[in-house]
């Protein structure tokens, strides 16, 4: 499966992910690991969830300069896309995404390899960019169109 990448700087965007944790240092040995590492929501950022199929169809309706992290998980049919803290309200009408509540517990991969099935569909880059809420409420709703603003 192909990522579309801004920036190839997984390790900054690693650290970025693994500082979003309460005990970044107990993401990166799960990690190292091979595992899962537990990544809540809430510090930095909600996570969005949506079907994989819908995402993977958003994923290229949206500019990638204005994308952020998605995780995507093929075999359950799901994916997850991290947005701003005050996303809720944006996407409360918007019948295909569900926004997790603060503290809600996203199992995360190492951004430069998939792990137990998940993989990271846009990587965390390091920069702290999150989609914006309206132009993914956007790009799930009637039609998928994005408004102009979405293209600079």
């Amino acid at each position: 499966m192909a990522t579309r990448t801004r920036n190839p700087g997984t390790r900054a965007g690693g650290d970025w992910l693994a500082n979003c944790a309460i005990t970044p240092n107990a993401v990166h040995r799960a990690w190292a690991a091979g595992e899962l590492a537990l990544v809540p929501s809430g510090g930095h950022w909600l996570a969005v969830e949506a079907p994989f199929g819908g995402t993977l169809d958003a994923m290229q309706r949206i500019p990638a300069d204005v994308l952020g992290p998605v995780l995507g998980y093929p075999a359950a049919e799901r994916a997850w896309w991290l947005v701003p803290l005050d996303a809720g309200e944006q996407l409360d009408d918007v019948a295909r995404l569900v926004v997790r509540p603060a503290a809600w517990p996203l199992f995360c991969p190492p951004v430069q390899r998939p792990a137990h099935g998940r993989v990271w569909l846009e990587r965390p880059d390091g920069t702290g960019q999150l989609t914006d809420p309206s132009t993914l409420g956007a790009a799930f709703g009637p039609g998928g169109r994005l408004p102009a603003e979405a293209f600079g």
